[in-house]
């Protein structure tokens, strides 16, 4: 691969290319996978390719795990890539930690032309001049002390570093503005005389990505808006190295509800394994993002819809449909979005997204049973249309997988018996014992086990023969079977858990009154 000659765009797979870069740096932020979906639905739409590289040369703060991270929360989210670090492509190798040797010619090119200089400056020298710049209320950036200076001349005066970095030597009448795909023309500041290589021999992103960027045939670069100031650098680097630069789309920021952009640091919910953890459906995380930056997707008959794929969204996307400002990241708007995925799975699809969830707080083993997963199934059809997020499954189907002698009462479901509970257990008991639990009969009769005949049975005895209201008849025996005030459907419940256990757990809670 040259480093001179800008790689034929036919040489290259996909009609389009684009990439996404992250930094494993630590859990992967939230903003990694909103990029991925803005590049991956533009490349699907136009037969291009996705490609994910690993940007790892701030070796300070890498992390070990965070590079598996990034691939095991993209392809949760269904962002999958065609090049990448783990599955190859014409562009190998895909981490910049791997590519040293593809930045020194450009740097060197840079240096022989004067776009570039050495600069031997301490941190502790660079953090006094900043210092002073704040105090004089000047603008910071590089005071170009080293700039036509020799290795010996600089030594000379103060606060020389023994090993250089490389800077971009800024002209004067640098051009600021440029085209973007959503925003239009935009006026960014003036950039200062940035590092393109540091000492340790590994260049700064701003060097990398234009290289890198280059020789994948990247086509269009998109990234958030706090990159804006530097695209006039990235700008120089390309025009400086005779490449063609790529099309620029600055994305909106994910902002807070206070409107400030969201950080690891301040918001737990900035680090994109907390959606997992937490019980968010991949597809409802998907669709909120999209949502974050983009409208609605406009029906044929005019209306709009909230609730839409990855795949409606990558027919349907515009650049020009990007709102540049962004909206407030909602997470009661996700949590919406989250209970309407939800309701729209399969009760199969369903109950199989609950089995983490229930292994990692031991409601269920990591190997359960054909029965226990039937049960489950019959569970989940009762609770999918009550729940919000997955980690409520715990609370809800722990009561069908315990032993009746397992079965705790909680506080607030025993605070709401009263008097009459007493009376309401007998009725039952002595109701229930005789409904037939036993199967097809000689005579081809069924069990009478239902929750129709339950239903039935118990509002005759309670809501009829004890004239019990019947919105607060049957509470004590919620709070019988389930332990809790709230739980699945009451006769529904007692029909999976079966008569035994339904009668034990009654008689459970009545020996207590």
């Amino acid at each position: 691969m040259s480093e001179t000659t800008p790689i034929p765009a036919g040489d290259l797979p996909g009609a389009v290319r684009l990439r996404v870069a992250p930094s494993p740096t630590g859990d992967p932020h939230v903003g990694t996978a909103y990029m991925s979906m803005f590049d991956l639905a533009f490349a699907r739409q136009q037969g291009g390719r996705f490609i994910l590289r690993i940007e790892d040369t701030d070796r300070a703060r890498l992390q070990a795990d965070s590079e598996q991270q990034i691939y095991d929360t993209l392809r949760w989210l269904g962002l999958t890539w065609d090049e990448g670090p783990d599955v190859g492509g014409p562009c190998e190798p895909y981490r910049q930690s791997e590519r040293l040797e593809t930045y020194r010619p450009f740097v060197e090119r840079l240096l022989a032309a004067g776009h570039a200089y050495h600069c031997w400056c301490s941190p502790e020298r660079l953090t006094q001049m900043r210092e002073q710049q704040q105090r004089r209320k000047q603008p910071t950036g590089y005071d170009r002390m080293c700039l036509g200076k020799t290795r010996d001349e600089r030594a000379a005066l103060p606060g020389c570093a023994q090993t250089p970095v490389v800077r971009m030597l800024i002209p004067d009448d640098v051009e600021t503005s440029f085209v973007d795909l959503i925003a239009g023309r935009i006026d960014a500041p003036v950039p200062d005389d940035q590092v393109i290589l540091k000492a340790d021999g590994f260049p700064t992103y701003h060097l990398a990505v234009v290289v890198d960027d280059h020789l994948m045939g990247i086509t269009h670069v998109v990234r958030g808006q706090e990159w804006i100031s530097s695209t006039p650098k990235h700008l120089l680097l390309y025009r400086w190295l005779g490449l063609e630069p790529p099309h620029f789309a600055h994305m909106p920021l994910l902002r807070d509800e206070k409107k400030a952009k969201i950080s690891k640091r301040k918001n737990p919910w900035a680090r994109l394994t907390w959606f997992r953890e937490n019980g968010y459906l991949p597809e409802a995380l998907v669709n909120f993002l999209a949502l974050q930056g983009y409208p609605p997707i406009v029906a044929d008959n005019g209306t709009e819809r909230e609730v839409f794929t990855f795949d409606e969204f990558a027919q349907r996307f515009e650049w020009s449909k990007v709102n540049p400002a962004g909206s407030m990241f909602n997470l009661d708007k996700l949590d919406w979005l989250n209970g309407v995925w939800m309701r729209e799975l399969e009760v199969g699809d369903f109950a199989c997204r609950l089995l983490p969830f229930l292994e990692a707080d031991c409601v269920l083993s990591d190997n359960p049973s054909l029965g226990e997963l039937a049960r489950l199934r019959s569970v989940a059809a009762l609770i999918q249309s009550r729940m919000v997020k997955l980690t409520e499954a715990t609370d809800l189907v722990a009561p069908f997988f315990l032993s009746d002698d397992m079965i705790v009462i909680a506080d607030d479901a025993r605070a709401q018996l009263d008097d009459r509970s007493a009376e309401v257990i007998d009725a039952a008991l002595a109701v229930l014992g005789d409904i037939d639990d036993h199967g097809r009969g000689l005579l081809g009769s069924e069990s009478d086990w239902s929750a129709e005949r339950i239903q039935s049975c118990l509002r005759e005895a309670i809501v009829e023969g004890l004239g019990v209201k019947a919105r607060v008849a049957f509470g004590p025996l919620r709070t019988a079977v389930s332990g809790r005030r709230i739980s699945p459907p009451l006769f529904e419940s007692m029909e999976i858990l079966g008569k035994t256990s339904t009668l034990n757990r009654l008689q459970a809670l009545r020996e207590t009154l």
